[in-house]
């Protein structure tokens, strides 16, 4: 079909003479085409009536099935009340009318007649005009008038759903023909001139009716292959077909009518100069200067459909280039440019078969209250539709409707352009063949460590399966042995001549999981060795060569050549906004608007009323474009409906006047305002695709040539920032799409801006005027005030961020409260959105911008409440209108040259007091507590930092002045010559305070240093990086994308990473695109494992949701049906688990899924493993619980196992995998053979937790054999130790024997860290977690080997203390990670605060001796609490309630094996305390004697309780009657010591008083069994039952040692500033002179010491042969010369209460022997040497 381009930037289709149809053979097709409508249209879908309160149902007419389509429209008998908002179409004046045709005898109707009859103007204008009922189920709105782009075939399928199941919400205007295109003046061109100066003889008969008569068969606009909208054509009757023949034979048909569609041979398409503006470099293609005046009718669609198909076969070819298949009648050709097959099959979303489309719009707020609802995704593929293409469809070649203004420049991101070009060049360095960077398989990730000891030539036993051989090659070798080698010794089992073998192409597969140990690594280095190693698992392999190896996600050449689309791969992606309306989408809206435009100006005497179609159509596409209405199309809207009361100037008939000559005459004012409108309505849809759509697929990206001075060829000249004057200033216009429910809550409403830079004003910000809401098409929120920030752009930084916070005050009247003096609260803050001053091109901000706000929790919470309960996700956006000075010139950001900088070698010496300041400050952790003239001072000597200190550069740049252009010189200078920072340091600079592009580029560049294996571990903190980027293209995010492409572990976390950063409201469009990069790049086989994976985590959410919702029998239920959905998955697929790739899951193995029982109630699922040497895969999965957080902990607690194992130290940490896959939902990897503390404590009754022996007997009974003891206590020692430090540093809180969990091989380890830096869980007003970490009297039984202390607790002490201290080495590294997590909404981590107790846990300022003793102290507080076992006890309970009453056989009180009963017992008359004992056993305290009466019994009987046990009864019954009122218990709390007399005898009274009161309570309490238990007799009151007996006097003690010594000191002595430090740390195996355990303390002097003064002590450790101190001992105000004469004392002492203390030994020492500049820790033995 050939196409002319018409001066008003339309293509009109050109009649070009065609074979003439015989009239018999039309009648014929006709009537078949008429039977086979009939047959079909009986199994179409009858829609409803809308329900929708817009008044849609009064425009929408339901013919009758059974009547021709002549009959006039019967409308619903919906009561529907019209809305004026809302188009309304004007009734039929006369009834009579609607029957018009039914009057006309064809028959006798001559040519003559049929043609006046034809061309009368008033010829049906006023039927109403009906849309098929077929139509009903679409969601239309005013701007699909009849010329939407159609098929007009009836439907080929038996049955037809409608696509948007949505009623439609406004009134549409269905007109029944294509009126030719009559447009107004400028901008447009007048209609019948060509852009290229030819005027084509039209017919005088250019004016048509503005509406044809109902009868009229549709035009098909454009049946493209994406046309979801299908008009259902009329049932053409006989009579019409009589009439059609009739019209067929007229004159005028037969001179223009036959040519119907255009020979292909001589069509010359070019492209169509669409827009509004048509730029001159597009002339058109004009093929014809003949316009029919019948061009409209379309008289035989079935001849046309013919030669449609004859064109299409020949323009089928692959290069053709011609727009095929346009059909007759459509004056809209030009808005619609159709591409060929060739251009359309590789971008047309049509062919993905993928159907966009959004379930439930939501409704969004009409002008006068009515809901209009904002439409949907607009772009529906055409191969969604259930119904096949016509022929017609065919011949038109896969082609979208394009509006060719809305593919120009200014309607693309092209940020966004450059970035696609940028991932497709990466693309390009990771080419498919190369199988270094495709391996198509997982590489066992490597941890580097430092060996300890003898550690380093340790053996492992390796089990090898080959293919070939029944037998796997098992062998020892050696963890330091490289992989290399292991193959080669296996080959050499294999084969006999080993020199034809190529050792590289072989690899060890791990057995039981889909990775590869890397060849270039010692086999030891790999995670998995050292897991094997960890748990004494055996090593088993598999032998593959690569290429029987399977490279399931490897990238294909297709993957390389594909077209890099970021929005093509997001259908599985939750987005935190809702899309409405797509390229495809406006481009049909604009050609609906063009439809009304030209159907109001061809009638002039109609031109009210359709003025008003025109300016609904221009309201609805307002609305879809997320309700922003410019001020141009305000003011063009109010012109136009001014302008219809305004005197006609000229005639309507529009002659062939040439666009190139000067008009005589003026337009007229409609046609005037109709040009003004439309060129608003473009600006619009430009500013909003610019600001929200994805750059259009077929936008030619390559950049506009640049002329020799830089300049783009475009027409825009620039000048550099640096040389304006100007100051910064913009308009805040409106604020858009506000909910409805703030226009009821808040009274005013303001903008704070802030002009910042690295997160710091550059400005005082600056306050807008408070502004009501206004109401034009919608409510909007509009200031247009002129902001003026009095800052030159000229010293504005390239980063600089513009942010907008908006506030509400709040309406006093509307809080519903009629109390009018309560307080005035003050104005809340709604919402955000922040913007680069500069784009990714350097140019300054220019033009109007449409910036999407984000709404703060109180916002969201506001727009909640219009919505009622329903979730407002996802969120519609509110839109800010914000207008920067539009200059000819664009502003170029352009930096000033780098500034020389001083040579290291030429600085001068700093003074030394200097020196050591500067040390001090450059040795901190961070730049937290650093003073004003600490920066100063970092500032000022920068090159002297540089040399000395180049670890400083962070704390050096967040000291730099200013940031302004003329500093940017020095900054760079020193960047550029700075040292390399290690990758851990460098991460700093990604951090918030560091926007300059340059510092971030720089970081990335010595970040790329750092392995694969160790980027994973930071790459949390990169994606959350990603947020302080000051654009899209950056350097981060292409080095993420490299590393992505070259290694599936990081691709697949990333992916996981970026999907739950989606979420995010602030930078969620971001992530999009980053991750729509990422699946462009990762190739199609690694994606549909990605997408399978989704998919999975759906299911399960779906089943743990519905088992967490279910009561408490139901949940099985609820399981087993849940989990037989998931095993249906497994059966179509195995699938990679989000955990790792490497495990691959075949089927649930559903007997052994359950759930657990805690608050979340987790699924606890097993996964049959795909590979049939493996073993069974366990993993939990949660919802209702952020599982971010417990990420980010287990990130920190690995980190800190890597740091400790490179330093040698393996503190045997159990590091186990946790994914969030989506919000509040995530998998966790389980620990096999473990179980939690609460676990095995209640094996020994509810109070567990106060006994010790528990835990060790839990060991022993996994590990009989001692030397399996032995191991299990030392695994115990040592994961005890590091999870010690950890919990302590990291803040973990809410820590409970529920989420401590003990492996059997004696791991330690925690789990659930849902409260964290020092966010404790609170028990009323009291704080659970008091102690500083979990360490209790069981754990210390372990650790000890029994009760008593011995030297493995000294063991652990200085394990806790070395860990402890290496940390603290790496302070700087944790706050970074930190501090880059602030921004990641995890509530417990927000901002400096939360950073200040990790900084202040770990005591930067400390040194590490100090920090050793705090850390001692720390353990003794933990060990001493009372607090954590009362803690462990509360949740016994808790957990024995929430399970179930405790069984009668399980006891209550510690000191009691049973519980006993009111009814076993006998009820107790009277209980009073008798008398108290002294007893010894284990050490000496006071018993007290209770004397209980019971009914039925004359003999009294005596128990023996002592005060902890009283104490432990009333904690329980506190817990147990918490809202009861029990008697006061005595205090504890003694002056002086405890086992005395006089205590005892103060004790009985008080005691007798309590058990007086408890035994008046009430019932409830004096009946329960807590109270029969405790005065139940047990063994020890059967043993002294007579109370005459003497109390039993203490066994002797064992034999005095008279003057024995044994044992040994370890002390660190060290000596700086004139100061001497002794650093007691241990003793161990005292021996004491009665055999008994001595109280020891140690004593120094400095000798000689003539008056005493030298002397210093330590704190007395009770009861203990083996004590630890670490404490230290200071002498200050010595010099070394004065510590060389004199010698150290130290003595060991017992501490007695009732006679002298006495001497367990001494050293003496002599100063001179050591080097006191450096630190000596060592163990020296103790002698009886005299002591002073």
């Amino acid at each position: 079909m050939a196409q002319i381009s018409s001066g008003n930037g339309f293509k009109l289709d050109v009649p070009q003479p065609k074979g003439i149809v015989g009239k018999e053979e039309a009648l014929r097709m006709e009537e078949e085409a008429l039977a086979k409508l009939r047959r079909e249209k009986r199994h179409t879908l009858s829609t409803s009536p809308s329900s929708s309160s817009s008044g849609a149902a009064s425009s929408v007419t339901k013919p009758n099935p059974s009547k021709s389509a002549t009959t006039a429209p019967q409308p619903f008998p919906s009561t529907s009340r019209l809305d004026k908002d809302l188009i309304v179409f004007p009734e039929a004046k006369k009834p009579a009318e609607q029957d018009k045709f039914k009057e006309i005898d064809v028959d006798k109707l001559t040519n003559e007649e049929l043609e006046k009859l034809l061309l009368d103007e008033n010829f049906g204008a006023n039927s109403k005009v009906c849309r098929p009922s077929s139509l009903v189920g679409f969601n239309l709105s005013a701007s699909y008038p009849g010329g939407h782009a159609c098929s007009s075939s009836p439907f080929q399928s038996s049955q037809w759903t409608p696509v948007l199941p949505t009623p439609s919400s406004s009134g549409v205007s269905t007109p029944t023909h294509q009126p030719a295109p009559m447009f107004p003046s400028a901008p447009f061109p007048k209609p019948g001139t060509f852009q290229n100066g030819f005027t084509p003889t039209i017919s005088p008969f250019m004016t048509l009716p503005a509406q044809q008569p109902s009868f009229m068969a549709f035009s098909p606009i454009q049946p493209a292959a994406t046309a979801a909208m299908v008009y259902q054509q009329p049932a053409v009757d006989p009579e019409m077909a009589k009439l059609f023949d009739k019209i067929a034979s007229t004159s005028e048909y037969l001179k223009n009518g036959k040519s119907a569609t255009a020979d292909v041979d001589s069509a010359q398409a070019g492209t169509a100069s669409l827009a509004p503006n048509p730029p001159p470099q597009q002339p058109a293609v004009v093929e014809s200067s003949h316009i029919g005046r019948f061009d409209w009718l379309d008289l035989d669609p079935l001849t046309k459909r013919k030669a449609e198909n004859e064109e299409a076969s020949q323009a089928s070819g692959p290069d053709s280039q011609t727009e095929s298949g346009v059909s007759a009648g459509d004056p809209w050709d030009a808005v619609l440019e159709t591409e060929g097959n060739s251009s359309s099959s590789n971008n047309s979303p049509s062919l993905e078969g993928k159907v966009s489309l959004s379930v439930r719009p939501q409704p969004r707020r009409g002008s006068t209250g009515t809901t209009v609802t904002r439409s949907h995704s607009l772009n529906i593929p055409g191969t969604s539709s259930p119904y096949k293409p016509n022929n017609q469809e065919k011949g038109k070649g896969k082609g979208l409707v394009r509006n060719a203004a809305l593919e120009e420049r200014d309607a693309q991101n092209l940020e966004i352009v450059a970035f696609c070009e940028d991932v497709a060049a990466l693309r390009s360095k990771f080419p498919h063949d190369d199988i270094a960077t495709n391996p198509g398989f997982v590489l066992s990730p490597v941890i580097t460590q430092r060996n300890s000891g003898g550690d380093s030539s340790c053996s492992v036993k390796v089990s090898i399966e080959i293919s070939d051989s029944q037998q796997p090659v098992t062998f020892t070798c050696d963890v330091s042995s490289p992989v290399e080698l292991l193959i080669s010794q296996t080959l050499c089992w294999v084969h006999d001549n080993l020199d034809q073998v190529d050792f590289s192409s072989y690899l060890l597969k791990v057995c039981g999981r889909e990775e590869v140990l890397q060849n270039k690594h010692s086999l030891g280095s790999h995670e998995y060795v050292q897991n094997c190693r960890k748990w004494e698992n055996e090593i088993t392999l598999q032998l593959l060569s690569h290429s029987t190896m399977r490279r399931d996600l490897a990238r294909t050449e297709e993957d390389d050549h594909s077209r890099i689309d970021l929005e093509k791969h997001l259908g599985q992606v939750e987005r935190p906004f809702k899309e409405n309306v797509t390229r495809q989408g406006l481009a049909d809206y604009l050609e609906g608007y063009h439809t009304q435009v030209n159907i109001c100006l061809q009638n002039e005497s109609t031109q009210y009323k359709t003025v008003e179609r025109v300016v609904q159509t221009v309201k609805n596409l307002c609305c879809a474009l997320d309700e922003v209405e410019t001020q141009a199309i305000t003011e063009a809207v109010k012109r136009l409906k001014h302008s219809i009361n305004l005197p006609r100037t000229r005639s309507p008939k529009m002659g062939s006047r040439s666009s190139g000559q000067p008009s005589d005459a003026a337009a007229s004012p409609v046609e005037e305002g109709m040009a003004l409108l439309t060129q608003a309505v473009y600006d619009l849809v430009k500013l909003y695709m610019l600001s929200f759509c994805p750059p259009s697929t077929s936008f030619n990206s390559s950049p506009p040539p640049q002329t020799a001075d830089g300049e783009e060829a475009e027409g825009r000249s620039s000048k550099e920032a640096s040389g304006t004057t100007d100051h910064l200033q913009f308009t805040l216009f409106a604020l858009h799409g506000i909910p409805a429910s703030w226009v009821s809550s808040y009274e005013k409403y303001f903008l704070m801006c802030s002009l910042t830079h690295n997160g710091k004003n550059l400005f005082k910000p600056v306050q807008s005027k408070k502004v009501g809401t206004y109401k034009s098409f919608f409510y909007h929120i509009k200031w247009d005030e002129l902001i003026n920030f009095p800052i030159a752009v000229a010293v504005l930084p390239l980063e600089s961020i513009l942010s907008l916070t908006l506030f509400g005050v709040l309406n006093q009247n509307a809080s519903g409260s009629p109390d009018s003096n309560k307080q005035r609260k003050g104005p809340e803050m709604l919402g955000k959105v922040s913007m680069p001053l500069f784009d990714f091109r350097r140019v300054l901000a220019r033009g109007s911008r449409l910036l999407c706000l984000w709404t703060s929790a109180q916002g969201a919470t506001a727009a909640g409440g219009a919505t009622g309960s329903r979730k407002r996700v996802p969120t519609e956006r509110i839109v800010l209108q914000v207008d920067f000075p539009s200059s000819a010139v664009d502003v170029l950001y352009v930096g000033p040259k780098e500034g020389p900088s001083p040579e290291p070698h030429t600085l001068e010496e700093l003074d030394p007091d200097l020196r050591r300041k500067l040390e001090k400050i450059c040795s901190r952790a961070s730049t937290f507590g650093l003073k004003r003239a600490d920066h100063q001072l970092l500032w000022d000597h920068r090159a002297h930092c540089r040399r000395d200190h180049p670890s400083s550069l962070p704390k050096v740049l967040a000291s730099a002045p200013s940031w302004d252009w003329a500093s940017m010189a020095h900054i760079h200078s020193l960047l550029h010559r700075w040292p390399a920072l290690p990758p851990v340091t460098a991460l700093e600079l990604l951090d918030s305070k560091f926007a300059d592009t340059e510092v971030r580029c720089v970081a990335v560049d010595w970040i790329e240093k750092s392995s694969d294996d160790e980027l994973a571990d930071y790459l949390p903190q990169l994606v959350q990086a990603l947020k302080f980027e000051c654009h899209l293209k950056s350097a981060l995010v292409m080095f993420l994308l490299s590393r992505a492409q070259g290694n599936i572990n990081i691709a697949h976390y990333l992916y996981w990473l970026l999907k739950d950063a989606v979420q995010d409201p602030a930078w969620g469009r971001r992530y999009e695109r980053v991750l729509g990069a990422l699946l462009c790049l990762c190739g199609g086989k690694l994606r549909v494992e990605l997408e399978k994976q989704t998919h999975l985590v759906t299911l399960l959410g779906a089943v743990a949701e519905r088992v967490r919702q279910a009561g408490g029998s139901t949940r099985q239920v609820a399981l087993q049906e849940g989990l037989e959905n998931v095993q249906n998955f497994f059966q179509r697929n195995s699938c990679r688990l989000p955990l790792s790739p490497s495990l691959v899951a075949k089927e649930l193995n559903i007997k052994a899924c359950s759930f657990f029982n805690s608050n979340a109630v987790p699924l606890k699922l097993a996964l049959v493993n795909a590979d049939p040497l493996g073993e069974e895969i366990n993993v939990m999965f949660k919802v209702g619980e952020d599982l971010r957080q417990d990420m980010l902990a287990l990130q920190m607690i690995r980190i800190m196992d890597r740091i400790w194992l490179q330093e040698g130290l393996d503190l045997r940490i159990v590091n186990f995998k946790c994914i969030s896959t989506g919000k509040d939902k995530g998998m966790v990897e389980l620990v096999p053979f473990s179980d939690t503390l609460r676990k095995i404590q209640v094996e020994y009754g509810v109070t567990g937790s106060f006994k010790d022996k528990p835990l060790a007997e839990w060991l022993r009974k996994y590990n009989p054999a001692e030397d399996e003891y032995e191991k299990a206590s030392e695994n115990f020692i040592y994961s005890c130790a590091g999870c010690c430090v950890a919990t302590y540093v990291l803040g973990i809180c809410d820590r409970h024997n529920d989420n401590i969990m003990l492996r059997s091989t004696g791991h330690m380890f925690h789990i659930d860290f849902g409260k964290f830096l020092g966010h404790a869980q609170m028990f009323g007003s009291f704080k659970r977690d008091r102690a500083p970490f979990v360490l209790t009297s069981d754990m210390a039984y372990v650790i000890n080997g029994g009760e008593r202390p011995t030297s493995r607790f000294q063991l652990f002490v200085d394990l806790c203390c070395q860990a402890y201290n290496l940390i603290r080495k790496h302070s700087g590294l944790f706050l970074n990670l930190l501090s880059l997590m602030t921004s990641s909404g995890l509530p417990e981590l927000t901002g400096s605060q939360d950073l200040k107790y990790v900084c202040d846990a770990l005591q930067p300022n400390n040194t590490d001796a100090e920090a050793t003793i705090f850390f001692t102290r720390l353990i003794e507080s933990s060990l001493g609490s009372v607090a954590t076992k009362f803690n462990f006890f509360i949740h016994n309970l808790a957990q024995l309630r929430f399970s179930g009453l405790p069984a009668n056989d399980e006891p209550i009180l510690s000191f009691s094996p049973k519980t006993y009963t009111l009814k076993q017992e006998g009820r107790i008359l009277h209980a009073s305390i008798f008398s108290f004992q002294k007893r010894y056993n284990p050490d000496k305290h006071y018993t007290y004697v209770v004397r209980i009466m019971r009914e039925g019994q004359n003999e009294p009987q005596f128990v023996f309780r002592t005060f902890d046990e009283f104490q432990e009864l009333h904690n329980k019954l506190t817990i147990l009657f918490p809202l009861w009122k029990l008697p006061s218990f005595p205090n504890k709390m003694v002056l002086g010591r405890t086992h005395i007399k006089e205590v005892a005898a103060k004790r009985k009274l008080e005691l007798n008083n309590y058990v007086h009161n408890l035994m008046r309570s009430s019932v409830e309490v004096t009946q329960c069994d807590l109270i029969y238990t405790f005065f139940h007799p047990i063994a020890r009151d059967d043993k002294t039952e007579g109370l005459d007996a003497a109390a039993k006097a203490p066994e002797p003690p064992l034999s005095p040692t008279s003057g024995r010594v044994e044992g040994e000191v370890k002390l660190s002595i060290s000596y700086r500033n004139s100061t001497l430090f002794i650093m007691v740390m241990h003793i161990k195996d005292l021996v004491s002179e009665d055999g008994t355990d001595p109280n020891p303390y140690v004593k120094t002097y400095l000798l000689p010491d003539p008056h005493k003064t030298s002397k210093r002590k330590t704190k007395i450790s009770r009861k203990t042969r083996n004590p630890t101190f670490n404490e230290m001992l200071v002498y200050s105000g010595y010099s070394k010369e004065t510590l060389g004469l004199r010698e150290l004392q130290l003595s060991v002492l017992s501490a007695e209460s009732l006679r002298e203390n006495y001497f367990l030994g001494g050293i003496t020492l002599r100063l001179k022997d050591f080097d006191l500049s450096k630190e000596t820790v060592k163990w020296y033995k103790l002698t009886a040497v005299p002591y002073f």
